[in-house]
């Protein structure tokens, strides 16, 4: 089947439209993860001594990756039933919604253990929406780009991530900053409440996009199945497989920043809340730049060796963070945690959304990478939690904890070894058996 060009403009919008729609997901996913480090322990949580109210604090965050694999099936089925930009929209007002209740919650000193249940209950409905968000906006700017471009303008889904992230560690660093009474009764709601500002800017935008030429395809010739994920299962098992295993690869963005910005701040370290948010902030700012760089390098040179330096070298990059964390030297700190996160980590970041979509055809993408990739994703949000079990009593096992880490990207680097290279082939061939004998020549489009 012939799929006709993207409109004039509708590559760069479709990617706009993904940036900021995964800001908002990942600043409203990441303001929880500073809040369920900093701030939870002593809201939700007070009753709990402070290493369990800390452990009980981060199982939250967990709570919304375990969600993510049942709203993958659900928003799946449906970005390839009835396409990507109705997901998009959706995706985004439940985020900007879930977010928003969470600033709005009573604590438990308030009305006692209905406070933490509240909690649960809008991380799920976080989980559920990031479920379908970077899949649908992920297949969204892959089949509007054009086709010597995809690892490019894909990359702009995970560039948003770290937009959001950025947005997120800048809006806490204040209000962490703030007298502790005042952070614990209303400082903390107030990232919560902006969240909405960025949910209508995201909203307008993602209404007036065009679906992709290549879903419009398949609708007009009567392609769109009915039955997706058993498609999905029937033919591309193994690429599923693939993709649950490099997921596990996000688990060194949870390790990074939740648990190891726990450990700086606790007892046993006792750096500041807000030299530790700065660490974060710097690394995500050179993350938006490395990201389209890697992304750019995949288009010339392949999905497989980039993906694999950030798989890989973070495996490697984490040791060397957690140690820097543990000697207390503040430069060290910095310079490790910009290497590890904003340089190394990119490479794989930045590659997987155009490495995985390109494993699956038209008709199950959406499906594949949404299911695929929120199965990884739960286990990487549990890493927190069980890295902070290993870390032990005194939450100080730095080591234990990085070797973890490294042992979870094991399974990326086999995954990418044993795939596919699909950088050149046309988009119309992706996820056939035999698409590379149709690969695209080894040029990239100005």
């Amino acid at each position: 089947m012939s799929v006709p060009a993207a409109p004039p403009g509708q590559p760069k919008k479709a990617a706009m439209a993904a940036w900021i729609g995964s800001a908002l997901e990942y600043y409203d996913f990441f303001i929880y993860g500073s809040a369920a480090a900093l701030i939870f322990p002593k809201v939700f949580f007070d009753e709990s001594d402070p290493a369990t109210a800390t452990l009980l604090s981060l199982a939250t965050f967990g709570v919304a990756y375990a969600a993510r694999p049942v709203g993958a099936l659900f928003l799946g089925h449906f970005g390839d039933r009835v396409g990507r930009k109705k997901i998009m929209v959706f995706t985004l007002v439940l985020m900007g919604i879930s977010t928003f209740l969470i600033g709005c919650l009573p604590t438990r000193a308030q009305v006692g253990t209905l406070a933490p249940v509240l909690l649960v209950l809008c991380r799920v409905l976080q989980g559920i929406s990031a479920a379908g968000e970077q899949a649908s906006a992920n297949s969204m700017t892959l089949e509007h780009a054009p086709p010597q471009r995809r690892g490019f303008f894909t990359s702009f889904t995970l560039s948003g991530t770290q937009g959001g992230q950025l947005l997120a560690t800048l809006v806490f660093i204040p209000i962490a900053a703030l007298p502790e009474e005042q952070l614990l009764s209303w400082g903390w709601r107030v990232p919560f409440w902006l969240s909405i500002a960025v949910a209508v800017v995201g909203y307008v935008i993602r209404r007036t996009l065009e679906e992709t030429p290549a879903f419009a395809a398949q609708q007009a010739i009567g392609e769109v199945v009915k039955l997706p994920l058993a498609v999905l299962l029937r033919e591309h098992w193994a690429d599923v497989l693939r993709v649950v295993a490099g997921a596990l690869v996000a688990s060194v963005s949870t390790i990074f920043t939740v648990w190891a910005l726990a450990y700086a701040t606790s007892d046993s370290v006792g750096m500041s809340r807000t030299s530790m948010l700065w660490v974060g902030a710097l690394a995500n700012l050179v993350a938006l730049a490395a990201i389209p760089a890697w992304a750019t390098l995949s288009d010339r040179i392949g999905r497989r060796p980039v993906y694999l330096i950030g798989a890989a070298g973070s495996a490697v990059m984490m040791f060397a963070y957690l140690w820097a964390i543990s000697t207390g030297s503040y430069p060290l700190i910095l310079l490790l945690g910009i290497a590890t996160f904003g340089v190394v980590y990119s490479a794989a970041n930045g590659v997987w959304p155009s490495f995985y979509g390109e494993m699956f055809s038209t008709r199950v993408r959406l499906s594949g990478m949404a299911i695929g990739t929120q199965i990884g994703f739960a286990v990487a949000g549990f890493a927190v939690t069980f890295a902070a079990q290993i870390a032990g009593p005194d939450g100080d096992g730095w080591s234990s904890v990085a070797l973890f880490t490294a042992a979870l990207c094991v399974p990326p680097v086999i995954a990418a070894l044993s795939a596919r290279e699909t950088a050149k082939i046309p988009t119309e061939r992706l996820g056939e058996r035999d698409a590379r004998k149709t690969a695209q020549p080894e040029t990239v489009a100005a």
